[in-house]
């Protein structure tokens, strides 16, 4: 049984993990706030820059089917999957869940017959790629998690296009954290190259501005084929630049939540080693009654 000291020391130490753990969870709140804002405010830009690129598509018609990031390769032998993680741990499930999925698809490729290769943004995809013993292409560390710029994303990007457009690889997948909530983040993969096709908006009824909205018609120069020569490899980047903004955000808040309730869970050992303390030094005086009341009556005897 503990000693009333061991249990003194377990109630100190416990203490200082809840001051470490509460301290971590402040750190955290405040980097998704910050994290948090650039995610909100790029996510307009990446709708629009879609919204554009679908309307160029539809005008180009056949004539941007020629482009070699849409077209798909008969024979698919070498895929890559850019997996992005943070560097660093106590964050719950939050790079498990990236590094599950990572591993479903490099399976279910490795079973098809075709080499996979890791480009890893983030220093825990890296170490489960070396433990694995998979193929890394490349590694980006420091990324996730930290202060990065689009240059990040365009040189990811581009070196992915090089790669694509060379043959070196066949497909490029993406697995990232899409950010929910505070309370919730979703691993989840999206093919990157060759670039999906544009949903098409034949079938979405017209509405005129009277009755809420309308599809707009861009007026460009030069030809719609032209500019998407231009704008599907920059597509790539703002792709990989959000897929890197949603993740980073999605590891703060994981961090914040997973530090709250190591924190929840400190108070409710502390309680318990109180509880415990609290009886064992009662047994410790009620035997030192005991001890007392014994000895008189012996020399009473």
């Amino acid at each position: 049984m503990a000693t009333l000291k061991d249990i003194q020391l377990k109630i100190v130490a416990v203490k200082k993990t809840k001051q470490i753990t509460k301290a971590m969870n402040m750190v955290a709140a405040s980097k998704l706030r910050g994290a948090q804002e650039k995610m909100e405010d790029f996510r307009p830009y990446a709708a629009k820059f879609a919204e554009v690129l679908g309307s160029l598509a539809e005008r180009a018609g056949a004539g941007s089917g020629g482009n070699p990031l849409l077209v798909e390769r008969e024979e698919v032998k070498t895929v890559d999957i850019i997996l992005m993680t943070s560097d660093r741990g106590l964050c719950g499930r939050f790079n498990n869940n990236l590094v599950t999925q990572a591993n479903t698809i490099a399976q279910e490729k490795s079973a098809e017959g075709k080499q996979v290769r890791f480009i890893a943004a983030g220093k825990k995809g890296r170490d489960f790629a070396r433990k694995k013993g998979l193929t890394i292409n490349s590694e980006h560390i420091g990324v996730v998690g930290g202060r990065f710029g689009f240059n990040i994303a365009s040189t990811i990007g581009a070196a992915a296009i090089d790669d694509f457009l060379s043959e070196t690889t066949d497909e490029v997948y993406v697995v990232s954290s899409e950010f929910i909530s505070v309370a919730r983040q979703v691993a989840n993969i999206k093919k990157l190259l060759p670039i999906p096709a544009m949903e098409s908006e034949e079938e979405e009824e017209v509405e005129s501005p009277a009755t809420g909205g309308y599809l707009p018609e861009h007026i460009c120069e030069p030809s719609a084929a032209e500019l998407m020569e231009e704008l599907l490899p920059r597509n790539v980047s703002i792709q990989i630049y959000s897929a890197l903004l949603e993740t980073s955000a999605s590891e703060h808040a994981a961090r914040m939540m997973a530090m709250d309730n190591a924190t929840t869970a400190c108070n409710d050992i502390v309680d318990s080693l109180t509880l415990v303390y609290n009886k064992a030094r009662q047994a410790a005086v009620t035997a030192e009654l005991m001890d007392i009341v014994g000895g008189a009556e012996g020399l009473k005897g």
